[in-house]
């Protein structure tokens, strides 16, 4: 049986999307393990302005790939995010925000848990800690 991951804020990891299907293992869930080495822990919504920052990066996650099955996100897709890439983006403030409770616990080996409070966001039905 598999345990239940654990989210930044020491509760249970609660899904990301799954509409797109995200994650390193696309179970919708930020989880990680030894195979991810990008470390895709962060569960963040996606921006126009981060958007723009990954595809300048190198990494288009806009354009639809139909050979990957992949249909391109867009501003307000939910997304595991690398926690490097998470970390550059504060850096060149287009971070998006940051869902606590689906975030990774592992994402704060990468980035202080102070950064991904002061991103985090609080949707409709969501609580975050302050």
């Amino acid at each position: 049986m598999k345990q239940a991951s654990t989210n930044v804020l020491g509760g249970e990891l609660q899904p990301c999307s799954m509409d797109p299907l995200t994650g390193f293992y696309r179970d919708g869930c930020c989880n990680t393990g030894q195979e991810d080495q990008g470390s895709h822990t962060v569960c963040v919504i996606l921006t126009a302005e981060f958007l723009a920052l990954s595809k300048y990066l190198g990494n288009d996650l806009s354009t639809p790939r139909p050979e990957y099955r992949f249909a391109g996100l867009k501003p307000g897709d939910r997304w595991c995010l690398c926690a490097a890439r998470f970390l550059q983006a504060t850096q060149e403030f287009a971070a998006p925000k940051v869902v606590l409770e689906a975030t990774h616990a592992r994402a704060t080996e990468i980035v202080p848990l102070a950064l991904l409070r002061a991103h985090a966001t609080a949707e409709p039905g969501e609580q975050t800690e302050n």
